[in-house]
């Protein structure tokens, strides 16, 4: 085999597994990456709101609706243009978006009062426990229900 047949054939070898596996998982690979942008935004979120409000006499409940609704809005667009790469009506879509994130809204506004008040954690450490849950279950409903017409199904 001639030097050029060779350079070629080893071109075209596996030489980054890795790269490949991202390749074949890249919507996964892209959830990760947003989901950690949107962890982080939401994470912050929450805590600046409520150490600027509450100074105002804005309670925590009132800090998470804010924050909630923002950190929501952000979510949306980053999973839609970025990791579902959705050409899909924005409104339904984000009404779908929403209803997931609002019925956990509605759990976090039983939780976070529980958290708080009878386990006795602060507003930020029990928000940020409750995020865990949001996470974790949240790449199935988008992946399936928010944004399930999209082409890369998995």
């Amino acid at each position: 085999m001639s030097l050029h047949r060779k350079s070629k054939y080893f071109l075209k070898q596996p030489i980054f597994p890795l790269w490949i596996f991202l390749k074949k998982h890249q919507k996964k690979v892209r959830f990760l990456i947003a989901g950690g942008a949107n962890t982080a935004f939401g994470l912050a979120a929450y805590p600046i709101i409520y150490l600027v409000a509450e100074p105002l006499g804005v309670g925590y409940i009132k800090s998470l609706l804010l924050a909630s609704i923002i950190s929501i809005s952000f979510s949306f667009l980053t999973s839609k243009y970025y990791v579902f790469k959705s050409k899909g009506n924005v409104k339904k879509e984000y009404a779908k978006f929403f209803i997931f994130y609002g019925f956990y809204l509605c759990i976090n506004l039983i939780c976070l009062p529980f958290l708080v008040e009878v386990v006795s954690l602060t507003p930020i450490i029990a928000q940020t426990l409750f995020s865990v849950f949001i996470i974790i279950t949240s790449y199935f409903w988008h992946n399936h229900i928010t944004f399930k017409n999209t082409r890369e199904n998995i």
